[in-house]
């Protein structure tokens, strides 16, 4: 069988409401949009990383940093930030073929290299699943708006560790392919592979807490 040709995408946009700025805000030392792409950068099944921007600042970035890198410009009527992430992957995908997609975030950036090569690999190796996201293991004690628990039975009283793991979907990564994207409008196919990542990656960058821990983490990376 043919080796796939692998595209990464990864979207930015320009302005951010709740962290003004973030996509391309120092972290560690680095833009934050710098950590993703170097760690695209470094997996060999990846043929070409394209990012769809709006922003005059990162696409300067990208051509002193990353001139590598393919930047589409982000047409206006895409730029709204109600604007679906389905609808922009649908414009992507059509102006750089392949076989398959990986999609992820710049506000994901503590993903490790080896851990999108391992979602890679997992998913190339079974032909029975269409499509893979990554999710977080929770073990802990979940209950429903109205006081139900989800997980586990009160009256038993497990130790969390010992609780059968349920997964969320963290938005980190996804694998895909355009046919099903256009078919579904969804980058999750009806035979997905769940591809669970430790919790420190997974870390996204939404509110400016976020930004703070991600920091710090990125931080005791680098010193050790």
């Amino acid at each position: 069988m043919a080796t796939p040709r692998i595209v990464a995408l990864v979207p930015m946009r320009h302005h951010s409401e709740r962290v003004p700025g973030k996509n391309y805000r120092p972290l560690a030392g680095r833009p934050l949009f710098h950590h993703i792409l170097l760690a695209l950068q470094a997996c060999p099944q990846i043929a070409e990383i394209v990012v769809d921007t709006d922003s005059d600042t990162i696409r300067a970035g990208l051509a002193k940093d990353f001139p590598q890198v393919r930047v589409l410009e982000r047409p206006e009527a895409l730029r709204a930030g109600e604007i679906p992430m389905n609808t922009i992957l649908l414009h992507d995908t059509a102006q750089a073929p392949a076989d398959l997609y990986l999609q992820t975030h710049s506000t994901n950036p503590l993903l490790r290299s080896a851990t999108i090569q391992a979602a890679i690999e997992a998913l190339l190796a079974d032909p029975s699943r269409d499509s893979l996201f990554t999710v977080t293991p929770l073990q802990t004690r979940l209950y429903d708006g109205k006081g139900a628990a989800i997980n586990h039975n009160p009256g038993e009283l497990l130790r969390t560790q010992d609780l059968p793991p349920i997964y969320e979907e963290n938005s980190c990564l996804y694998l895909f392919t355009r046919e099903n994207l256009q078919k579904y409008n969804h980058r999750i196919g009806p035979s997905p592979l769940m591809f669970p990542i430790p919790r420190e990656e997974a870390w996204d960058i939404d509110e400016e807490l976020d930004f703070q821990v991600a920091d710090f983490l990125m931080g005791l990376r680098q010193a050790g």
